[in-house]
Parts: C-alpha cells; sequence; structure tokens
C-alpha cells in the first residue's frame, strides 16, 4: 500500500475510533522519573498490580534517592505485586544509579529540550527500557511526539493492516510514527489500546462489532471473522 493511502487510512481508523470511543484521557500524568519507574514496573503485569506496586515504593521510601540507596531486599519486597520483583527491584535501583552517576542529581527533566530520537536513545541506554518504555516517558510525562507499541497496539495495528507482515514490535514504533500525525498519537495510542482489550482480543476477536471493521484486513481477508 502506497505511503498516502495507509496514512489515509489510518487517519479513517483514528476518526472512527473518536467517534466511538471518544477523546481518551490517560490516568493522572506522573513526573518524567516517576513514570520511568511506573512503566519499568508495568512489564509482564497488568496495571492494577503495576499501580499497587508503585504506590507500595511510594509509601515505604520518602524519595527516589531512598529507593536508590536501599538494601536490595526491601526493593524487591516492596514491588513484589508486580511480578519479577527480583528482576525489576535491581533493574529500577541501576537505572536511578546511573542517573544520579550521569545527571548529578536524580531527574530527567532535561529530556524535554531534546529532540525525541536522542532523548529516546537516552533512556534506551538503560538496561530494561525498551522503545515502548522509553516512547511513554517521552508521550506521557514529557508531552513529546513518541508513539509507544505495546502487545495490544502491536496486535491491532498488524490486524489492521497498518503494519507490513512480520514487522518486529521495536520497528512498529518508528513505522507508525510515520503512519499518524503527531499531533494524533496520544488519542490513537490509547484508543488501539481499549479496542484491543475490549474487542480485539487475541485469541477470540469480537469482530462482528468492532467498530473499525470497515478499515480491518484481518477482517476483510478472514471469512471466519465475519460470521
Amino acid at each position: 500500500m502506497a505511503k498516502d493511502d495507509l496514512m489515509n487510512k489510518a487517519l479513517q481508523i483514528r476518526t472512527t475510533l473518536l467517534d466511538h470511543y471518544g477523546q481518551p484521557v490517560w490516568r493522572n500524568p506522573l513526573p518524567p522519573l516517576d513514570e520511568l519507574v511506573s512503566t519499568i514496573l508495568s512489564q509482564n503485569t497488568n496495571d492494577v498490580n503495576r499501580d499497587r506496586a508503585f504506590d507500595s515504593l511510594i509509601k515505604s521510601f520518602p524519595d527516589w534517592e531512598s529507593v536508590r540507596d536501599a538494601p536490595q531486599d526491601k526493593v524487591i519486597e516492596a514491588i513484589r505485586i508486580a511480578g519479577l520483583a527480583n528482576q525489576k527491584g535491581p533493574r529500577i535501583q541501576k537505572v536511578l544509579s546511573q542517573i544520579t552517576n550521569e545527571c548529578g542529581e536524580l531527574s530527567i527533566d532535561f529530556l524535554a529540550d531534546m529532540s525525541v530520537e536522542d532523548a529516546k536513545s537516552w533512556l534506551m541506554r538503560f538496561k530494561g527500557v525498551g522503545p515502548k518504555t522509553a516512547a511513554i516517558v517521552l508521550l506521557f510525562s514529557l508531552d513529546q511526539h513518541a508513539f509507544p507499541v505495546d502487545t495490544h497496539v502491536y496486535r491491532v495495528s498488524g490486524r489492521l493492516g497498518l503494519l507490513p507482515d512480520k514487522m518486529s514490535v521495536d520497528a512498529a514504533h518508528t513505522h507508525l510514527e510515520h503512519v499518524f500525525l503527531e499531533q494524533h498519537y496520544y488519542d490513537v495510542h490509547l484508543n488501539i489500546i481499549r479496542l484491543g482489550r475490549e474487542v480485539c482480543h487475541a485469541r477470540k476477536p469480537k469482530c462482528p462489532i468492532c467498530p473499525v471493521r470497515q478499515h480491518c484486513s484481518y477482517w476483510k481477508g478472514n471469512s471466519k471473522a465475519r460470521r
């Protein structure tokens, strides 16, 4: 599909989702460093357990310096509900230490003054921070034009025909940033996630009730989906 046709299709999908779901609102915005920690906690778990783990961490330690310098087992225990705590705890502490060593303080607010690509590259140097985590921090905390691709966005955009066959998740970030308009990243990301959770399930998508089925390559090419 030609780029102009693909962008036009993406625009139609975006408009249809807005008409169906309305303008989405991200949970209470967090400061950039808080968002980074929260997003690391979110890996391989659900939003509820992520938030519980983050709240537990905040209640257990007065500030991020205290988390950085705490005994490792104390941090692990505070975030256990998020799962993979033995990995995430040391990972968070290492990221906090690296930021301190490089910046002299625990703040990543300066990323707002960098280009999106430079800010992504800076964040992705840390172990456990991939393109999705970096894009979430940039989009939701720093008002930068980055497009996060999680499992829902990857699955749904693939079925819709917005991704080339067999494109990797990492490559999909850059690809979708060129398919959608920058000013639409926020609502498109959130509404596609909602579509993936409520309708476009991994195993049994509810195609007959999907609001964007008329734009969907999976729907058009799958006779079972249309039944």
